[in-house]
């Protein structure tokens, strides 16, 4: 996903000058080392499954004060540095969003990806 394009194309969506106060955007990166003992990564394998995604974006973008949710997941083999997961969420007060966009975030990874580690 290109954000700056991503983000010009929500703004053209009618009604984002008049629903729109704020929108967050998470960036997931490969990380090289393990969050569980730090433990250097050489890459990872994702598989994402990309309905539940939809499902869980459906529910994020009908919150309350939420105008638009985004995602875009990447799957296969990956190394530390990649881009692994996108999501954007446009709102209208900060609350309503950053609210939106924890759980959106939380649940895609606990519901929706699967990821194994690969180490040196």
């Amino acid at each position: 996903m290109d954000i700056n394009n991503a983000l010009a194309e929500l703004k053209k969506e009618p009604g984002f000058a008049d629903n729109v106060g704020m929108v967050l955007v998470h960036n997931g990166i490969v990380r090289g080392w393990s969050r569980k003992d730090h433990a250097d990564v050489t890459a990872i394998e994702v598989t994402p499954d990309r309905d539940k995604i939809e499902e869980i974006r459906k529910e994020i973008e009908a919150k309350e004060g939420i105008f638009r949710a985004k995602a875009e997941a990447k799957s296969g083999h990956m190394k530390p540095g990649d881009d692994v997961l996108f999501l954007i969420v446009a709102g209208d007060i900060r609350e309503n969003v950053k609210a939106a966009l924890a759980e959106f975030l939380d649940r895609v990874k606990a519901e929706a990806v699967t990821k194994k580690e690969i180490f040196a």
